[in-house]
């Protein structure tokens, strides 16, 4: 821009200059017009001089932004995930019409709250948290609760109220009312305790786990009632005279539970199958001493073949307590009864349906069914078979089950019964999940 400038004042400089003037003769007019003419040539070059300052910066910071870009494109900067926790839950709600209440039937069914829960899961550095509570017109219970830490590639270990890993996973039924199983504390059981989880690694998958006591603190748990309980636990022995529902006059309660399982992963085609086996081994004890041992074992397997879900279970446990051939347990606030010793065998089929009907768009048919056999007191058969279907309609879950047993528990029966009537139970359990 200087440049420009000196050549602007020196070209006027010297057309105003005495020599041009002595050499030139040029008329005042014409020499105000050259005037006008060199300051609008100065004008212009300043503007230019301008507009030239401006694409040079321009360019200057394009060359930035571009290397800038190259820069983290060749070292990305790393984004880490936040810590956080999420919180979730249900609502559910149920209607059932059964053959074995005569009020139930005149009334045409019963519609009734079924539970309100809330779910916490996430993670806060490397530890994983995982809770939840249930709560129900008549108590309040907590499923889960336990800490995870992945210490290793495939191994995660989980400490607190956790689940025993015992049989098909993570259940060994698809309706509503679980299997048989569940009924004698070997289906969706939590105790608390610690357990070191290896995931699917050559095929293979292990689960070892150590229980102190069941999720209520064992015999001397400071609870006001030990039935209180999702999940079916041993809470005392029965004596000849006590009832099936009767709260047990002697307490009990299981600790320092053993529990592994160990499945097996393959492929064929589009078949995919896990064969597994279980085992546990406890302590029994009355609050005083040690009063016997506690065992059960599991071979298991679930199938699936592209929207055909098969499992099949064959269980056995055995309470080894002198004297006692009935145990009494506990779960939704509820004494009930089992044989110290008993046999038993589940087969389920289930079929997957993508569906679309306006917000529908999953159904699963199945048929599940569980009988209970040589038990050491004597009793019955338990046997349950539910035909249904489950209903998947955005956050809405409902089960649509028909149920047909003998001397099962929520089914006009007891486990100890000894009825060999057939009951029936239409239900449909409708839960709304955030």
């Amino acid at each position: 821009m200087n440049k420009h400038l000196l050549l602007s004042i020196a070209l006027a400089s010297t057309c105003a200059s005495p020599i041009y003037a002595q050499t030139t003769e040029v008329s005042a007019a014409e020499l105000a017009k050259l005037k006008a003419q060199i300051s609008s040539l100065q004008a212009k070059l300043v503007e230019i001089e301008e507009q030239a300052n401006e694409t040079t910066s321009e360019v200057a910071l394009n060359t930035q932004t571009l290397t800038r870009q190259k820069v983290t494109e060749a070292n990305p900067v790393e984004v880490e995930s936040e810590d956080g926790i999420t919180i979730g839950g249900a609502i559910r709600s149920n209607y059932n019409y059964t053959s074995y209440s005569e009020g139930n039937k005149d009334r045409g069914g019963d519609f009734d709250f079924d539970i309100f829960r809330i779910n916490v899961r996430g993670e806060i550095g490397d530890v994983s948290l995982n809770g939840e509570i249930r709560f129900f017109d008549y108590m309040r219970a907590i499923k889960y609760a336990y800490v995870g830490y992945q210490f290793s590639q495939n191994w995660e270990v989980q400490a607190g109220i956790t689940k025993v890993p015992f049989g098909n996973s993570p259940y060994n039924s698809q309706n509503y009312f679980f299997s048989t199983n569940y009924y004698l504390g070997l289906e969706d059981d939590f105790d608390l305790g610690v357990v070191f989880k290896r995931s699917v690694a050559d095929n293979w998958q292990l689960d070892l786990a150590f229980f102190k006591n069941d999720e209520l603190g064992g015999v001397d748990g400071y609870v006001d009632n030990r039935s209180d309980r999702y999940s079916y636990d041993i809470v005392g022995s029965r004596a000849p005279g006590d009832g099936i529902y009767d709260e047990p006059t002697q307490p009990l309660g299981e600790y320092n539970t053993f529990s592994g399982r160990l499945a097996y992963h393959f492929e064929q085609g589009e078949l995919s199958t896990e064969v597994g086996i279980s085992a546990l081994s406890a302590g029994i004890h009355d609050g005083d001493r040690r009063v016997g041992d506690y065992q059960a074992w599991a071979l298991h397997t679930n199938s699936q073949y592209q929207n055909w879900h098969l499992q099949l279970q064959h269980s056995e446990y055995s309470y080894d307590i002198a004297q006692v051939d009935r145990i009494a347990v506990g779960a939704y606030s509820f004494y009930d009864s089992i044989a110290a010793e008993a046999t038993s065998s589940t087969a389920n089929l289930a079929y997957d349906l993508a569906v679309n009907f306006g917000p529908v768009t999953g159904l699963q048919f199945y048929n599940n069914y569980g009988i209970v056999y040589d038990k050491s007191d004597s009793s019955a058969d338990t046997v349950m078979n539910v035909t249904g279907v489950s209903v998947a309609a955005g956050g809405l879950f409902t089960y649509f089950d028909w149920v047909h047993a003998k001397n099962q528990p929520f089914v006009g029966g007891s486990a100890a019964g000894n009825s060999s009537e057939y009951e029936q139970r239409f239900n449909i359990n409708i839960g709304y999940y955030f």
